[in-house]
C-alpha cells in the first residue's frame, strides 16, 4: 500500500517538527509549508490525502487558506484538520464554517492527533 500523504501547513518551527517526526514514525509521507499561501500552492502541487491546518498563520490565514483550497476546482480537496491554539469560543464553529472535516486543540496528544487523521482517511 502507498503511503498517504499529508501537508503540514504550521509557521512555529517546533510545531513542525514535532507534527513531522510524528507522522513520519507513522509511516506518512509528508510536506510543510509555513503560511497560508505556501499551503495553497502546496495543496495543489503535492496532492496531499489530508491537511493539518494551523489557524494563526502569516499571509493567508488558517481559514481563508482552508476557502482557497476547498474552492479550488482543480484539485479534489482532501480533508482539512484544523490544529490550534486559538481554542477561543466560537472558533471551532468558524473552523467548520470554513469548510474543515476535524478540529483539535493545542497542545494536543500523539494518539488523538493519529486516531484523527486514520479516521479521516478510512
Amino acid at each position: 500500500m502507498m503511503s498517504k500523504r499529508i501537508l503540514i501547513v504550521e509557521d512555529t518551527e517546533d510545531n513542525r517538527r514535532i507534527l513531522r517526526d510524528l507522522l513520519t514514525n507513522a509511516g506518512f509521507e509528508i510536506c510543510e509549508a509555513h503560511d497560508g499561501q505556501a499551503a495553497v500552492t502546496a495543496a495543489t502541487e503535492f496532492r496531499p490525502d489530508l491537511i493539518l491546518m494551523d489557524i494563526q498563520l502569516p499571509i493567508l490565514d488558517g481559514y481563508e487558506a482552508i476557502r482557497h483550497i476547498k474552492g479550488n476546482g482543480a484539485i479534489q480537496p482532501p480533508p482539512i484538520i484544523a490544529v490550534t491554539s486559538y481554542a477561543l469560543s466560537g472558533d471551532e464553529e468558524k473552523a467548520w464554517a470554513a469548510g474543515c472535516d476535524g478540529y483539535i486543540a493545542k497542545p494536543f496528544s500523539p494518539r488523538q492527533i493519529l486516531a484523527k487523521i486514520r479516521e479521516l482517511l478510512e
